[in-house]
């Protein structure tokens, strides 16, 4: 792809985000044809209240938790699909514009073994941007700042050591910061993390000892080694060719994993040798897949319908002995 390609398409993404935000508020939910007729959803969400869901955190029982992330909100899905808002971050001052995205942007969950939520929230002002906390029953606290001009995307939970790891997509960096909240390090910094246009590190996980990170523009995954002494080993590249890769998750203990390709409407399957293949399209379902989530063999997708304006929603797939089948209604 040249470079005035790719500066075209990364325009268009910024463009098609921000009029999304504008039909979030203005528009109707336009109904698709449907999805083919074996795709579980676990949920069909309200564009026009703008749940639009940009990550996916999973809780016992088959429920999920989301970020609505032009809305500001944090939302339960129960197992039978309803939505319930749990919180709604603060607006950031008048004047004040997100990097990249212009508008407040809420990113990446997870949940920790008692039901504490951690998310981020960037506002492109100090005094909010940052990693976020939810105890049950309780309010949002801001327990780490993050610079004004980061965009915190992607986030992850070491269970082993209690930190926290966010792939920032504007600076190209991944912060560390202890669940108890502190001060973020700087944990890992490369070109590798960079982004050409728009977005750079995306989604983030650990597993296997190390961090894996997706970049969107470059369409890489890339993994980051866990030294013994808890800082960031050599980045290699494991897999290519992955344009527009937002989230992702693993399928099991090895390192096959799967990739939401947001753009195209695809999922792809992507090998431990780098390889993939597309496994979910449109025709599942899927509406700008921008998160995933894998449990006890079941894959959670969470579409934003950012471009396609048409029907958000969390998708449930079977995933048994490597091989998908969608699960039956």
């Amino acid at each position: 792809m040249s470079a005035a390609e790719r500066w075209s398409r990364t325009g268009l993404l910024a463009t098609a985000v921000t009029a999304a935000l504008t039909i979030t508020v203005t528009g109707a939910a336009t109904a698709t044809a449907g999805p083919v007729p074996d795709a579980r959803f676990l949920a069909h969400l309200d564009m026009t209240d703008g749940q639009r869901p940009e990550n996916i955190a999973l809780e016992p029982g088959g429920g999920a938790y989301v970020t609505f992330a032009f809305s500001r909100q944090v939302a339960r899905i129960t197992p039978d699909g309803r939505a319930h808002v749990l919180a709604t971050l603060p607006s950031p001052r008048a004047g004040s514009v997100t990097p990249v995205l212009t508008s407040p942007f809420l990113g990446g969950i997870v949940r920790t073994h008692d039901g504490t939520l951690y998310f981020l929230y960037a506002t492109g002002t100090s005094e909010l941007t940052g990693v976020w906390r939810l105890r049950p029953g309780g309010a949002p606290q801001r327990i780490a700042a993050l610079p004004a001009d980061s965009l915190p995307n992607g986030l992850a939970l070491d269970r082993h050591s209690g930190l926290l790891y966010v792939a920032d997509s504007a600076l190209g960096i991944v912060w560390r910061v202890p669940v108890a909240g502190s001060t973020p390090t700087r944990w890992a910094a490369a070109p590798e993390l960079l982004p050409t246009g728009f977005l750079g590190a995306n989604g983030i996980k650990i597993h296997n000892g190390a961090a894996w990170v997706s970049n969107l523009d470059k369409g890489t995954v890339l993994r980051i080694p866990l030294t013994c002494h808890g800082s960031a080993g050599p980045i290699e590249t494991r897999a290519t060719g992955l344009v527009d890769i937002d989230d992702f998750d693993f399928t099991g203990a090895g390192d096959t994993l799967l990739a939401a390709i947001n753009k195209d409407n695809e999922v792809a399957l992507v090998r431990p040798d780098g390889s993939h293949s597309i496994v979910l399209t449109t025709a599942d379902g899927l509406q700008n897949p921008t998160s995933l989530a894998v449990r006890g063999g079941t894959a959670y997708i969470a579409s934003g319908a950012y471009f396609t304006n048409s029907d958000p929603n969390v998708l449930a797939v079977h995933i048994e002995h490597g091989k998908w089948r969608k699960e039956s209604m």
